[in-house]
């Protein structure tokens, strides 16, 4: 109830601290008009009325908001009865009504909702949201922890009065947006905000330590506190498990076919390092901006609750679902848009990002070929023949640019293993082997491990490229077999790290994004104003892929040096292989997003350190 309270309380604050702007304003306004001129009076006044329409428009906005059902998959109580009844009793000893929808989500973590009215005096709807992966990695009485806790919010009348808070939250938001950055009195406003998220804050963390009271009498305090305490290990390991497994296929075209089956395999195989994450004592570190008391105190709390005796249900989490790998493939259809990625199951994925990996990085190689060499079409045969012509020190300094031609030439049979791989790879004489616990191995038809690196050092040498082109030859693979797929560098799982509005670059006005592979160049308009929240928009709308196809992209490889001729504002040139110079103007009143203003004099002062060395 107090949440509610002082949300409303603190909306209504807003009207009074608009009011009083007004009436100061306006008594001010009119003092100076007596003194000077009507003009003058009014000019002062007009900014403080924005204020206040905006202060209407911000909350007319909040109210008219639904926060609505988060996306899942809708478990019934045919497809999941032992789910259902474990819930049921769950909802019975915490003393509150069940809910009537679960949806499998996502996400590491639980939730609750429901569509209450009058501020939570009339219940409505309610929904009970339960995260696949905790599902997958934890057991039934951590389960039965999580559910608890979320079902204490029912108890507690969370859901119902968070309506309130919900909106009131909006409220603030809605109001100081419409106000901008540089509206005279959004500042009064701006500070108003930081003390209601405060207020709100204070209250949300109240509401999770009294979730956490009922999950300790219902589960029991072990069951709560291993729960809590896996919580960030289990984090960690779907982080992985993208970043490891799912990206690099992911971006490179591919998705698999049962994603949330990968995650769970994945404990399966994993379970000493899950373990040893798991004996990790969470931080203290928290924040009177959090919504969540730390993890820490939390255990802390629970540790020092009565010790009673629960029954222990160790069994894993996924008995809750008779069948958890149709549960996983159905949520995926559900919440996963693959677009025109080509599903495929997870060997055949690890193998086909794997060497799309390959290619990218040969394809870097391949256009540096074609500048330094002109060849319209670059191979690795065409690679050869530079060795042998004893040039692979020109093209090999660009990548081991603190190295001496010869150095670099030696230092490239990493790269050239790669090369020779991906001809392997292509002539049907090497295939990848997947493993849940280690990095992806290279092998032969009869499963043999597969290793390059003796061929690629002597493929660097224009004295032994002879013995290479045999060894290869006798193996069966064809060194035509690796070539050149994407001529032009593109953006394709880039990512964007800054952007900075109204930048002259050769003169032209425009709206730099940075990647972190390179610059691009988009149109914009001569007024400076709103360049924050045009480059918001922009990088919303458009990947950094789109972006890199959309607009002028400049990728780093192309770029052999730069030079800052002015630091405030920022004015730099770029020179491109071939002899181009591209020039950048900041303005002095150009927006930015973040300290992005940092981050584009850190990519230049790389690109002259490595020039340099």
């Amino acid at each position: 109830m107090f949440r509610a309270a002082a949300s409303l309380a603190m909306l209504l604050g807003f009207y009074v601290v608009a009011l009083i702007q007004l009436v100061v304003v306006i008594a001010f306004a009119i003092w100076v008009g007596v003194e000077t001129t009507a003009f003058i009076g009014a000019k002062i006044a007009i900014p403080l009325v924005i204020a206040v329409g905006a202060t209407f428009v911000g909350v007319f906005k909040a109210m008219r908001t639904r926060s609505g059902a988060e996306h899942g998959l809708l478990v019934t109580p045919q497809a999941a009865p032992e789910l259902w009844n474990t819930v049921h009793a769950l909802a019975t000893e915490v003393g509150t009504r069940m809910p009537d929808e679960i949806r499998l989500v996502p996400d590491v973590n639980a939730a609750v909702s429901e569509d209450a009215k009058l501020l939570g005096l009339i219940g409505g709807r309610r929904r009970l949201y339960l995260g696949m992966p905790l599902i997958q990695a934890y057991s039934v009485d951590q389960m039965r922890s999580i559910i608890a806790h979320e079902l204490g919010h029912y108890s507690g009348r969370h859901t119902g009065l968070g309506v309130a808070a919900y909106r009131g939250r909006l409220a603030v938001e809605e109001t100081v947006e419409q106000l901008g950055r540089f509206n005279p009195v959004g500042i009064v406003f701006r500070g108003y905000s930081r003390l209601y998220l405060l207020v709100d804050n204070a209250a949300s963390r109240s509401q999770e330590r009294e979730a956490d009271r009922a999950s300790v009498r219902v589960a029991g305090p072990a069951a709560a506190i291993e729960a809590l305490k896996d919580l960030p290990a289990v984090s960690a390991a779907w982080g992985f498990y993208f970043s490891r497994y799912v990206a690099p296929g992911w971006e490179a075209g591919y998705a698999p076919d049962d994603l949330f089956g990968g995650f769970g395999q994945l404990v399966t195989a994993r379970q000493e390092e899950l373990a040893e994450l798991r004996q990790q004592e969470p931080e203290r570190a928290t924040s009177r901006w959090d919504t969540h008391p730390s993890l820490a105190d939390r255990i802390a709390i629970m540790r020092a609750a009565p010790q009673q005796a629960h029954p222990v249900d160790g069994r894993p989490a996924t008995v809750l679902l008779p069948s958890i790998q149709q549960a996983g493939v159905a949520l995926q259809r559900e919440v996963v848009e693959v677009g025109s990625r080509q599903v495929l199951p997870w060997p055949q994925f690890i193998a086909a990002a794997t060497t799309a990996g390959l290619q990218r990085t040969s394809d870097r190689i391949f256009r540096s070929l074609t500048r330094l060499t002109g060849t319209s079409e670059p191979s690795l045969g065409a690679l050869f023949d530079l060795v042998e012509a004893g040039r692979l020190g020109e093209l090999a300094e660009e990548f081991f640019s603190n190295a001496t031609r010869k150095e670099a030439a030696v230092k490239f049979s990493g790269p050239m293993d790669t090369m020779l791989t991906l001809a392997a790879i292509r002539s049907g004489k090497a295939f990848w082997q997947m493993s849940w616990t280690e990095p992806v191995k290279l092998i032969d038809a009869d499963g043999a491990d597969l290793d390059l690196e003796e061929i690629a050092k002597l493929a660097v040498n224009p004295e032994s490229i002879g013995e290479a082109r045999a060894r290869l030859a006798e193996m069966g693979v064809r060194v035509e077999a690796a070539t050149v797929i994407e001529a032009k560098a593109t953006g394709r799982g880039a990512e964007v790290i800054g952007a900075l509005a109204n930048v002259k670059v050769d003169g032209v006005e425009s709206d730099l994004v940075l990647l972190n592979r390179g610059f691009v160049v988009a149109p914009a308009p001569r007024k400076s104003d709103k360049g924050e929240k045009r480059l918001e928009e922009l990088v919303q709308m458009y990947t950094a892929e789109e972006l890199a196809a959309r607009f002028r992209f400049m990728p780093f490889e192309e770029v052999s040096g730069a030079a800052i001729t002015k630091r405030t504002p920022i004015r730099a040139e770029l020179r491109l292989h071939g002899g181009t110079v591209v020039t950048m103007e900041e303005r002095w009143s150009g927006e930015q997003l973040g300290k992005s203003r940092d981050t584009f004099v850190e990519i230049l002062e790389r690109i002259i350190r490595d020039a340099e060395e």
